[in-house]
This record gives structure tokens, C-alpha cells and sequence, in this order.
């Protein structure tokens, strides 16, 4: 069976090359029988009063995602302190120009705050208190804004290259089990609301039968989850074949395939493409960028011709969207 693609963060950069070429038709509006269109969004961009930023927004755009409000440092800096200011501020935003929201993301290793995993003296905290503190911050967060989400990107980045479990303190402290309680703890919390994981490096075939693997144990534990978000942090050596091949293992366990994160370097890397882990760092090299005075026409259409085969692939699978949502 095909299944929907929502493409949740396709940078605002193409939208907006798409704009000042002056194309007739949207993005939200060349695909709107197909799969929606997203964006992450920044605070900047949610605070911002710029006229033609909020325009681009609502023109090109179906769905919107928070870059960094909804993880949980930002959400619950101190323990038992919530500050929902600024994702009220995107939800509210989305909800006026009729655009879906994905929440991202209830559990990640980056971006928690230090209190979560230790104790008032600095050591790492019990697995008891680790999990409550988990059910608290998931069953707060989702209640806040139930009704109000399309679906949730309930753990985020908990597989490594090879396959294996990321040593993360989550892992650490409650062990493999963090994963089915996340997700436990989410549908809890809104049994409406959909659930996701999400990860990089989907085109690695250890990680794609570690992820099916993943979906089949959830299942088979009566968990919901409806869609694998395939994080997709792409360039011109990232192979095709394999990241359809996971487009279709996922589809095959009977969840969803959302297309997210979706961005295209151009540049090349010190050591290869590394994906999306936060955790690489390289100290800037001039000879790393050939494109200081911008893209050459060639470079364009490399770039033009690489996305077009992309959306060949989504296209293929896509299904038809009901029309509740077609017409966000």
C-alpha cells in the first residue's frame, strides 16, 4: 500500500528561490493532492513582523514544524517549569494560515536540559526518576497542545549508523525500554494525536532493518506509532536506490514515510557526508566553500536535476491525501 509522505521541513530558502523566479503555483499548492509541504520554523521567523516573511509562509507552506521551541530544554528549562510562549506563538500562527503542525520532539539526547538525567548533586539519577521524569515532561507537554497538533516526533535520533542503540543517557540509565515508554507516555497523553520517530541516515541499511526491527517490537507491544520520520540531510553522493529501499521497508511494516529535515549540500565534507549528528564540529576551511560568490549555473541545475529526482521517488509513493487535509 502507498503511504503519505509529509515533507515537514523543506527549507524556506526554496520556497523563496520559487517566489522571486515568479512561479504560478505554490508549493503547498503543486502538491496539495499528494503530501503536504512544511517548514521549520525559528523563533526569529515566529516573532517576526516582516510582511513578506509571514506572506512566504502562508503561500508556500501546509505544514510547519518548531526548529528548536518544542524540544525540551526550551519547554521545561528547570524541572517543573514549563515556558510555552513561543510554541503557542507557532501553533497560533499555523492555525491562521490553516497550515498542519508536527511537534518536534518529546525525546532527544541533544537539547535536554542538564536536571533531567542527574540528581542535586550532579550524579545521574535512578531509572525510576528518570522515567517519571519523562512521563511528567511527555504528559504535560502533549496535553498542552492536544487538539492543536497533527502528530508528534515522540523520540528523535535513538539509533546510530551500524544499527546500534545510541549509548545516550536515556539509554543509559533506563535502557531499550526508554523508546516503548516515550511512545507509551505520549499516546496517554492524547490517544488522537499521531506518534513518530524520527532519525538521519536513512539510507544506511543497517539503520533501516534496525528502525523495521524497532516498529515490529513497538507493535507487537501494542504501541501506537504512525509514521518513521526519514530525516533527510542529503548531497549528490547519497544513494538513491537505498533511500528508497527504506521508503519502502517502512511502508511494508504498515506506518507512514515522512519525508523530514529535507535539505541539499552542495559543499563538500571534511570526512564524508555525517549526516545530521549535532555533535560534529569543523573548524572553517575557505577551500570547503567553492561557492562564496554563489552558485554556479552548472552547480543550479546539478542541484535543480538532484531534487527533481527526489520528488520522482515521493511522487511514486505518495498517496492521495483525504481532503480534510488537502486543503490546509
Amino acid at each position: 500500500m502507498k503511504r503519505l509522505f509529509i515533507i515537514a521541513t523543506l527549507l524556506l530558502a526554496v520556497a523563496s528561490v520559487s517566489a522571486q523566479k515568479g512561479s504560478t503555483k505554490p508549493l503547498r499548492k503543486a502538491f496539495a493532492d499528494k503530501f503536504l509541504i512544511g517548514a521549520a520554523l525559528n523563533v526569529h521567523q515566529v516573532r517576526s513582523e516582516d510582511k513578506s516573511l509571514h506572506d512566504l509562509i502562508r503561500r508556500e507552506f501546509s505544514s510547519v514544524v518548531a526548529e528548536n521551541c518544542m524540544k525540551s530544554a526550551s519547554l521545561q528549562p528547570r524541572e517543573g517549569v514549563f515556558r510555552f510562549d513561543d510554541a503557542d506563538r507557532l501553533v497560533a500562527l499555523a492555525q491562521k494560515n490553516k497550515q498542519a503542525v508536527i511537534g518536534h520532539c518529546l525525546v532527544w539526547h541533544s537539547q535536554a536540559p542538564d536536571w533531567f538525567f542527574t540528581d542535586s548533586n550532579g550524579n545521574d539519577v535512578s531509572r525510576e526518576v528518570l522515567i517519571e521524569r519523562m512521563r511528567s515532561h511527555i504528559h504535560t507537554v502533549v496535553k498542552h497542545f492536544k487538539g492543536k497538533v497533527k502528530g508528534w516526533d515522540v523520540v528523535n535520533e535513538a539509533i546510530e549508523w551500524d544499527g546500534k542503540m545510541r549509548e545516550s543517557k536515556f539509554y543509559k540509565i533506563i535502557g531499550e525500554e526508554f523508546i516503548s515508554l516515550a511512545f507509551k507516555f505520549a499516546h496517554e497523553a492524547d490517544p488522537d494525536v499521531e506518534l513518530y520517530y524520527n532519525d538521519y541516515g536513512m539510507d544506511s541499511r543497517m539503520k533501516r532493518e534496525a528502525v523495521v526491527r524497532m516498529v515490529r517490537k513497538l507493535k507487537s507491544e501494542g504501541r501506537r506509532i504512525d509514521a518513521i520520520g526519514m530525516q533527510s540531510h542529503v548531497s549528490f553522493s547519497t544513494p538513491l536506490d537505498e533511500y528508497e529501499r527504506s521508503i519502502e521497508a517502512f511502508a511494508a511494516e504498515g506506518v507512514k514515510v515522512m519525508i523530514t529535515e529535507l535539505d541539499l549540500s552542495v559543499l563538500p565534507w571534511p570526512h564524508g557526508n555525517m549526516g545530521a549528528a549535532v555533535e560534529n564540529n569543523f573548524e572553517y576551511q575557505e577551500r570547503m566553500n567553492p561557492f562564496r560568490n554563489g552558485l554556479t549555473k552548472e552547480m543550479e541545475q546539478q542541484q535543480t536535476d538532484f531534487f527533481c529526482r527526489l520528488f520522482d521517488i515521493y511522487l511514486r509513493h505518495a498517496m492521495t491525501l483525504p481532503e480534510s487535509l488537502s486543503g490546509v
